[in-house]
């Protein structure tokens, strides 16, 4: 991670060997990557957490072609949104799908509107958010690996960035 803070509208400096798609999820507990390591259809990719938007920002820097999964929270439901604002400018090739608590769903079309892919208030129905991610990945540009890191990226555990 960076020592800058990343500030929406800001132009960014991606480091050289930066991986251009990682699948990031931002929340407070956990709960919503466990639920997504459990589906079977998002086992093929590594879930990097971080616990607050800016840290998922300063991930975005390095990795501008990501998938985000935001959860959304009560009184973080502005910064969620004034994140989502700014995102097309900042992270063009970046897509965000949105999670939230049912007593939330009243969000969602304000979400989609702002430019979240998804939408999602129970963490049973995660399906429908790996197969978003999986037609992302599958566009996503690909930094060309050398032979170690093709052998690495084989390998069912992956290599630690």
């Amino acid at each position: 991670m960076t020592d800058e803070a990343i500030t929406p509208g800001r132009p960014l400096q991606l480091s050289a060997g930066a991986a251009l798609a990682k699948w990031i999820v931002c929340e407070r507990t956990g709960r919503w990557a466990l639920a997504l390591r459990r589906e079977p259809a998002a086992a093929r990719w590594r879930i990097w957490e971080t616990r607050t938007l800016e840290e998922c920002w300063e991930m975005l820097a390095a990795s501008p072609a990501s998938f985000v999964v935001a959860e959304m929270t009560r009184p973080g439901a502005g910064a969620v949104l004034h994140r989502l604002a700014w995102l097309e400018r900042d992270f063009p090739q970046v897509r965000v799908a949105v999670v939230a608590e049912r007593a939330l769903a009243p969000w969602e079309e304000l979400m989609r509107e702002a430019g979240a892919v998804w939408f999602c208030t129970s963490p049973r129905e995660v399906y429908p958010l790996a197969q978003i991610a999986r037609r992302h990945f599958s566009a996503a540009p690909k930094r060309r690996q050398t032979v170690v890191e093709q052998i690495w990226a084989s390998l069912p555990w992956g290599i630690e960035d």
